[in-house]
């Protein structure tokens, strides 16, 4: 099985790097833009994945939020403010988003994949989190204890993103820039095999030609692929797997499945 899944928040990167960047209109129209190149890339692939969505985004994007479900996809929360995450966010993110949408919010995801309160989690009545990286990425993640395969805490599924067996090397969004699109595959077709899921995340500002705007200061490592080259490497993601047989479910449907068996 299959889980793609698209932090969709409002474009803050610039300001990690110095800029002084105003996420709520000039990075919330990079991440509508890139929101619907992916959806674009699902669409014409037939394959549906899950929307880890910031109150601020669906709150700024109407449109965008009801292309996402009207084609089939799931929405989960992502925080509130993805610059500023506070605790309260758990509670705050799916009140907002159910009251946008009007459907059940199942799953969490912290922002940049921060820790999270796993009692909370609970308590608002979420059945999964995603908010682990199982990696070592110095100065971000260091998990190389937890488990790489989904795992109950609770009452609640944990689903770690994928690493390859052994060595843990990282198979999210950062891979796919820069990796040889032969090898990614390479390892995401083993880590598949190994761990019968595949779990990942990208971004919607990857979808977006950041090497056209110095003005961003993005760094070699996130803006190399970015736009077009990573539309066409995500159709070949997905090319790759389907060939292979593999079925494309939401987190929420895994979630289920993973607790009835």
């Amino acid at each position: 099985m299959v889980l793609l899944s698209f932090d969709t928040e409002e474009f803050d990167v610039p300001r990690e790097h110095g800029v002084d960047y105003d996420t709520l209109t000039d990075g919330m129209k990079v991440s509508i833009f890139g929101t619907n190149k992916i959806l674009d890339v699902l669409k014409a692939e037939g394959v549906h994945a899950t929307f880890f969505c910031t109150a601020n985004f669906a709150q700024h994007a109407p449109e965008v939020m009801n292309r996402i479900i009207a084609e089939g996809h799931e929405v989960a929360a992502h925080g509130c403010d993805h610059w500023n995450p506070k605790p309260e966010d758990v509670i705050n993110s799916k009140k907002t988003l159910e009251q946008l949408i009007g459907q059940t919010i199942y799953g969490y995801r912290q922002p940049r994949m921060f820790p999270v309160s796993d009692e909370e989690i609970e308590r608002q009545g979420y059945i999964y989190n995603s908010s682990l990286n199982p990696a070592f990425i110095p100065g971000r993640y260091m998990h190389l204890t937890e488990s790489r395969i989904p795992f109950m805490k609770g009452n609640v599924l944990q689903i770690p993103a994928s690493v390859t067996p052994y060595f843990r090397f990282p198979l999210f969004w950062l891979a796919m820039h820069n990796l040889p699109m032969w090898l990614y595959k390479k390892w995401c077709r083993w880590t598949h095999s190994h761990d019968g899921q595949f779990v990942t995340y990208f971004h919607p500002w990857e979808f977006y030609p950041l090497a056209e705007h110095p003005e961003l200061r993005m760094p070699f490592i996130i803006k190399n692929h970015a736009g077009d080259g990573m539309i066409r490497r995500l159709h070949e993601l997905i090319q790759m797997f389907k060939t292979e047989g593999a079925e494309f479910i939401t987190y929420t449907e895994f979630t289920k499945r993973w607790k009835v068996s």
